[in-house]
C-alpha cells in the first residue's frame, strides 16, 4: 500500500518516516512516497484561519489529485509576548519566499529586548491523514517551551535552533532525532495518527 506525505520537505519527511508505521492491520505493508516523487501535483496556498483548515486542505487536495491515501500537517510557533503570532504563517513568518534563516532572525529582532520570563512560547503540530473519498482525520500535539537569544545545535531544521526546552537548558536542534520524536509537537501528533492509521488502515479505492 502506498501513502503519500504531502510535503517536498526532505528534513520533515525523514523525521515522519522514524514515527509513522511500516505495517498496517492484518500486516499490510505500507510505501510512503512524498510530492517529491510525484510530478504535477502542487499543493494550494495555505488558506486556513487554522492548522486543522490548512492540514485538512493539503491532505485532501493531494489525496483527489492522487487517489492515494494522504497525510499532512501544519504547524504554528505561538509566541506568547506576540500575542500568539506568527502562529498560522510560521512557515512563511519573514515573507512567503523566506527561508528558515529570515524567519528565525526576524522572529529573534522582535524579542531583542525581552528576558527568557518573556519569551514563552509553543509550538502546535496538527496532523492529518485524507483519502481520497475525502475522510479526514486529526491529531495534535503541543510542546511548550522558549524562544532563546540565538542559535544552538546543529540538528533539525525550520526555528529548531531558537526553540529551547528543559526550562530554556536545551535547543531543540542539540537533540538527536530520537530524543526529538519523544517529546516533539511532531512526534506527538504523528504517534497519534500512527496508532489511529495502525488500527482503521484506510486504503486506497
Amino acid at each position: 500500500m502506498k501513502i503519500l506525505i504531502a510535503t517536498h520537505n526532505s528534513h520533515k519527511l525523514q523525521e515522519l518516516l522514524h514515527i509513522l508505521p511500516h505495517k498496517l492491520k492484518q500486516g499490510t505493508s505500507v510505501e510512503y512516497i512524498s510530492l517529491a516523487d510525484i510530478k504535477g501535483v502542487t499543493l494550494p496556498a495555505e488558506t486556513g484561519h487554522t492548522l486543522e483548515e490548512n492540514a485538512a486542505q493539503k491532505a485532501l487536495y493531494a489525496a483527489k489529485q492522487t487517489g492515494l491515501v494522504t497525510i499532512s500537517d501544519d504547524t504554528g510557533l505561538e509566541v506568547d509576548a506576540l500575542n500568539g503570532a506568527p502562529g498560522v504563517h510560521t512557515a512563511r513568518y519573514a515573507g512567503d519566499n523566506a527561508d528558515d534563516d529570515e524567519n528565525n532572525r526576524k522572529l529573534l529582532s522582535e524579542l531583542e529586548h525581552k528576558q527568557l520570563s518573556q519569551r514563552q512560547a509553543r509550538f502546535r503540530t496538527v496532523a492529518c491523514w485524507a483519502t481520497p473519498q475525502g475522510d479526514v482525520c486529526t491529531f495534535e500535539g503541543v510542546l511548550e517551551g522558549h524562544i532563546g537569544f540565538g542559535y544552538r545545535g546543529e540538528n533539525g531544521f525550520g526555528y529548531d535552533p531558537i526553540f529551547m526546552v528543559n526550562n530554556g537548558q536545551t535547543a531543540l536542534a542539540e537533540l538527536t532525532e530520537a530524543q526529538k520524536n519523544k517529546i516533539s509537537h511532531r512526534g506527538q501528533a504523528f504517534s497519534k495518527l500512527a496508532k489511529h492509521l495502525t488500527a482503521q488502515a484506510p486504503v486506497n479505492k
